[in-house]
């Protein structure tokens, strides 16, 4: 094994052939901008807000989201020059390996791989018990071994079908195109954006000034803590970033659509949670679903229908979003060589990687079905900060490459090197502060996916046969490093 095909890097200028490879170019920033909206205003905006005000910030619960948005914004504009400046599929993976190299690239994408599947999962189980709470209204209750996962808390559970359902017929929605996808998701982000805004409304009238005392019960620490808890509802922009081999004109489009989204998204979970935390008294929050509970105690039982709807298709949207996301890392990965080839190939009508969506809906579905919430939402947070702190101060080494002026760079990271260098020491310090128990089963995932690289991808990787071929044709000429 040499150390030098290890750390090999790809160089930009690559090409793949359009009668196999291509995807096709179909998105603006207004499609980009609802993706983001998509994939980051989801479950974690009718959820996190009151796990984060009972347990960690209290009424500043508000802060904690706006420090996670400010820490996320700083990523998303090292994010922004790198999808600008290399606008091809596979977000954090893809730029790592044009400046790290092959091995940190795959440790980053398959911890990427991990955010996207278990993220979905996650949602899906979260979709599941809305979908239910809605059926319920019309007196419809499925049993609990068709409806929650073995081993949830307080439910004699088995299998979660209706979970299973959802990710596979998204999986299927998705499979028909990014035209169709993008469509779909576009009406369910402006159907949840105006149920989100439409609890604001109505919840303004109803808050006690008193509620807001103390602001900080648990000091700065809680709301640092809250922070980190929080930055599960910004990951989807990451899936944005995805996008780059798909956009018309990525080097204008990819940081309005990054950018933006972040920016619409924190505003609406920073006026939830202040809102939120008004109208009830943080201790009374630490439930599954605060929003409908606070519209429940101010007697808008109809609003709470509608928000109860919304949450529905908003964490559709969050489906669709992350499973093109998790699909497109895939097939980024598998385009290198790293794995399995049929995870790559493209349908010639709907120029979608088809094999590889159906084959991450079939895997998120079996995931969603048989395991408790709680535990495969662990793996989300901790995967991203990691990604997202290897892109930030990536960009520095991004700045560094011998062909960096010949590259289509359509964004600059301003104050540079200090944001990228801010950014990095900022998810780290998030970082730190998730459970032990995040961190070990982190670790056990890492080594699986190394097991992986050396047996499979590292045989198979297309970089190496290249450079293999150039040694055997100049013995003068070595890997590119």
């Amino acid at each position: 094994m040499e150390i030098a095909k290890l750390l090999a890097k790809k160089k930009f200028e690559i090409k793949y052939t359009k009668s196999e490879d291509e995807l096709s170019r179909d998105l603006n920033a207004w499609g980009l901008t609802a993706m983001g909206v998509g994939a980051i205003v989801g479950a974690g905006i009718f959820i996190t807000p009151g796990i984060i005000a009972a347990n960690y910030a209290g009424p500043g619960t508000m802060f904690a989201y706006i420090l996670s948005a400010a820490v996320c914004a700083l990523a998303a504009m090292c994010y922004s020059e790198f999808a600008s400046t290399i606008p091809v599929a596979g977000s954090a993976y893809a730029y790592v390996y044009t400046v790290f190299g092959e091995l940190i690239a795959w440790i980053i994408g398959w911890a990427l791989v991990s955010e996207y599947l278990f993220a979905v999962s996650s949602v899906a189980v979260s979709w599941s018990a809305y979908f239910q709470s809605l059926l319920s209204g019309f007196g419809i209750n499925l049993p609990d071994f068709l409806s929650v996962s073995m081993g949830t808390p307080g439910k004699s559970g088995g299998i979660n079908v209706i979970a299973g359902i959802i990710t596979l017929v998204i999986g299927f929605i998705l499979a028909k195109g990014i035209k169709e996808s993008t469509k779909l998701n576009s009406i369910l982000v402006a159907t949840k954006v105006i149920v989100i805004v439409l609890f604001i409304v109505v919840a303004i009238f109803y808050i006690k000034p008193k509620n807001y005392s103390p602001l900080l019960p648990f000091g700065f620490k809680g709301v640092l803590a809250g922070s980190a808890v929080a930055f599960y509802a910004y990951i989807g922009f990451d899936a944005v970033s995805t996008a780059s081999e798909e956009v018309k004109n990525p080097q204008r489009d990819m940081p309005i659509g990054i950018v933006s989204s972040l920016l619409i998204a924190s505003v609406l979970y920073a006026a939830v949670a202040a809102v939120l935390v008004g109208v009830v008294h943080y201790t009374k929050l630490n439930v599954a679903d605060p929003v409908a509970y606070a519209l429940q105690l101010m007697n808008q039982n109809w609003v709470a229908g509608i928000v109860s709807f919304g949450a529905v298709a908003g964490m559709t949207t969050v489906l669709l979003v992350m499973s093109y996301g998790g699909t497109r890392l895939i097939f980024a990965i598998s385009r290198d060589g790293l794995l399995p080839k049929p995870l790559s190939r493209i349908n010639k009508e709907t120029h979608v990687p088809v094999f590889n969506t159906y084959t991450f809906a079939i895997l998120a579905s079996l995931v969603s079905m048989f395991i408790p919430l709680d535990k495969i939402a662990e793996l989300v947070n901790i995967g991203t900060l990691f990604a997202f702190a290897t892109v930030s101060i990536g960009v520095v080494f991004l700045r560094k490459l011998d062909n960096y002026d010949e590259l289509p760079v359509g964004f600059k990271v301003p104050l540079y090197p200090v944001i990228p260098i801010v950014s990095f020491i900022m998810c780290v310090v998030l970082m730190t502060q998730l459970q032990a128990v995040t961190w070990m089963v982190f670790a056990a995932w890492f080594t699986f996916g190394l097991i992986i690289y050396f047996s499979y991808g590292y045989r198979h990787s297309n970089l190496h046969k290249k450079n293999d071929n150039e040694d055997d044709q100049d013995p003068d000429i070595e890997p590119t490093m």
